[in-house]
């Protein structure tokens, strides 16, 4: 490792641009750092939001989408512009007032946010604090120079709540923010937009929260009851309509049939796109021509030989599952229900492979009774349950050659990859297995993962596991040109513990002894999840690895952010950018890089 991993930032003093949300009462600290003394703890209080500094939006020639996005009540031009932090916010309505006042009961005396995973003050301290909308802003290169392989975009989702919550909030319930950072001819901009959810619209409007949190917010009977019930009344008295949408578009993105998706599993894809300048547009919501309901998974899995897209969607009622596909101009499939999950399930990923796909029942799933008699979240786990991989067809028209297999104690959240042994008589999984579930909502720090990889022999029924790295990691990314082909090397991020990440690790997953390398960020300093950007992705006999690895890190001792580029065919991951960020970005979840073609036809 260089001397810059054990130095990140450290030479630098901290950012006198940098600024906590603007709020309305007096924010506390503990921390003796001069990052954290206006972050740590948030009361209930409200972001003001800044108008940016420019709104000049950017008009195109190219042809229009196949479906024009949804639109919702009222029609506010406002709120799928680039100004709608410039917005001038309307006085809140007298039922408004009084709904919140409800609302300020049941989360002070009902169901007051007792438990660390749902007390925003701490889900909320530091580097995963909100963060204003960011217009286009340049950058500075300040290590390197950025590879002109690099031109387009790359984008990461995450959690930024619009409003700081007055209630319990759990790290998966913030409004989705994207960070973008726009790379052209070795120049770098950044930009940060809110997703513009058909959520996020409605209390932008509002000027307060208006929907329920649903990881944190019903969180025994009594709590589910009364929010259940105000929401019911909000509903009634025209406040929102839930057919238009309650997701938060916040997990991840994707891209295929000419369009970019941000991804929430819990709503329809929002489609979104880049102007010239960098900024980032929503769209709108898309139903794919009324084919596509309720919602669908933040990881489909895109052939990147093909250019089709493979989903599904999960739920509590039958069919808990349904798998679906999108052809290459991104025209939904037909659904296949897959009636054999019997039973809730909480099915967040999944893998393809030339001939099947691949689905995980675990151990979490949906469970009221768990809710109702000990008062915890209607998303739980089942000791007793033995988790099963189902295999079917990728192509199936119905669920009458799915076929499932017990694999005990295997748990996965998140899959890498999957391919196709034997003449597609044998399919091989990479995944992290998921150690001690049942902290997976509550105590994510206490959760390690273990990537395995997992071979089934269609023939015999025979099911071998292989652990590929004994260290804690998750967010595992490949080149995206080997998705459902048998791939060498995957980039992992490195728990520390999570949702933190302290490094990347690069595994060479072909050999049976245990191979990596790693990129330790330094004291610190956490980044988030890896991408691998191939050199040359259009050259068949380019190397799988010859491509570089990108990641936003965040210094804790500073309070500044970095955009770093690393090589990804260097033993150590040696850095060969570093692009020093106007302000600090948050902690997230999934990213995607856009190249500037692709950019081109969105």
């Amino acid at each position: 490792m260089d001397a810059f991993s054990s130095s990140f930032l450290s030479t630098l003093p901290p950012s006198t641009k940098l600024r906590s949300p603007v709020i309305t009462t007096t924010l506390r600290s503990t921390s003796p750092s001069p990052y954290y003394a206006p972050l740590p703890y948030i009361s209930s209080v409200r972001i003001e939001e800044k108008p940016p500094t420019s709104t000049t939006t950017t008009k195109t020639s190219h042809q229009p989408p196949p479906q024009s996005p949804k639109a919702w009540p009222p029609p506010a031009p406002s709120y799928a512009s680039p100004s709608v932090g410039a917005k001038k916010r309307v006085e809140p309505r007298l039922s408004t007032m009084i709904f919140n006042t409800f609302d300020d009961i049941i989360n002070n005396f009902i169901d007051p946010p007792l438990r660390p995973s749902v007390d925003p003050k701490h889900v909320l301290s530091h580097n995963f604090a909100p963060v204003d909308e960011l217009p286009p802003t340049p950058c500075e290169v300040i290590q390197g120079s950025l590879p002109p392989c690099l031109d387009g975009a790359y984008i990461r989702n995450g959690p930024n709540p619009q409003f700081l919550p007055r209630g319990p909030y759990h790290l998966f319930d913030g409004d989705g923010m994207l960070h973008s950072i726009r790379i052209s001819k070795g120049k770098a901009t950044l930009c940060s937009r809110y997703v513009k959810t058909y959520k996020y619209s409605i209390e932008n409007q509002m000027g307060s929260p208006v929907f329920p949190n649903v990881f944190s917010g019903f969180n025994g009977l009594t709590a589910a009851a009364t929010r259940g019930a105000l929401s019911a009344v909000r509903i009634l008295s025209g406040e929102f309509n839930p057919a238009n949408g309650i997701g938060l578009a916040n997990t991840s993105l994707a891209l295929f049939g000419n369009r970019l998706y941000a991804l929430g599993e819990s709503d329809l894809p929002y489609s979104i796109r880049l102007t010239s300048t960098g900024d980032i547009q929503t769209l709108g919501r898309i139903d794919f021509n009324g084919k596509l309901f309720m919602s669908m998974t933040a990881h489909p899995k895109i052939d990147d030989d093909t250019g089709e897209a493979f989903a599904f969607r999960y739920g509590p009622v039958p069919p808990y599952l349904t798998y679906f596909h999108f052809d290459a101009n991104g025209n939904k499939q037909p659904d296949v229900p897959i009636f054999s999950m019997t039973r809730p399930s909480f099915l967040h990923d999944f893998a393809i492979t030339k001939k099947y796909a691949i689905f995980a029942d675990i151990q979490i799933g949906m469970n009221p009774m768990d809710m109702i008699i000990g008062g915890g979240s209607p998303v739980g786990t089942d000791p007793a349950k033995v988790p099963r991989i189902g295999i079917i067809p990728r192509y199936a028209k119905d669920e009458s050659e799915i076929r499932w297999f017990d694999v005990p104690g295997f748990n996965l959240i998140h899959a890498i990859n999957a391919w196709d042994e034997d003449d597609g008589n044998a399919i091989v999984l990479l995944a992290p297995n998921i150690l001690s579930v049942e902290h997976t909502l509550e105590r994510m720090d206490l959760v390690h993962a273990l990537v395995e990889k997992v071979r089934i022999d269609l023939r015999t029924g025979l099911v071998t596991r292989h652990p590929i790295s004994a260290r804690n990691l998750d967010f595992a990314v490949l080149n995206p040109a080997y998705v459902a082909k048998k791939n060498k090397y995957v980039y992992a991020a490195v728990g520390d513990p999570m949702p933190k990440i302290a490094g990347v690790v690069k595994l060479d997953v072909s050999k049976g002894e245990r191979q990596e390398c790693s990129r330790m960020y330094g004291p610190g300093c956490f980044g988030g999840e890896p991408f691998f950007v191939a050199k040359e992705p259009q050259n068949p006999e380019a190397d799988e690895d010859d491509g570089y690895v990108v990641s936003y890190v965040h210094n804790e001792n500073t309070g500044e952010s970095r955009f770093l580029v690393m090589d990804a065919q260097s033993h150590n991951l040696d850095i060969v950018a570093a692009v020093k960020l106007p302000r600090r970005v948050p902690y997230g979840f999934h990213g995607l890089f856009v190249r500037e073609s692709d950019l081109n036809k969105l």
